[in-house]
């Protein structure tokens, strides 16, 4: 298992806590998704090489927030 961490903009409540939540932890081969607003993290488990990190960000991204450059 993988553990990434992406640094994501425009979360400002527990509704965007939840919407990334299960937007990434329905992506086949995510084992865990962590999200913390205060920090703008979200650390993502990926098991294998069933999911590239290139989609989690896309599947941020479509669900409405921005991935800030690391």
């Amino acid at each position: 298992m993988t553990e990434h961490i992406l640094h994501v903009e425009g979360m400002s409540c527990g509704h965007c806590v939840e919407t990334i939540k299960n937007a990434v932890g329905g992506l086949e081969g995510v084992q865990n998704v962590s999200v913390d607003m205060d920090t703008k993290e979200v650390t993502v488990a990926i098991e294998g090489e069933r999911t590239e990190l290139s989609a989690v960000a896309d599947t941020i991204r479509v669900a409405g927030f921005e991935i800030a450059a690391q």
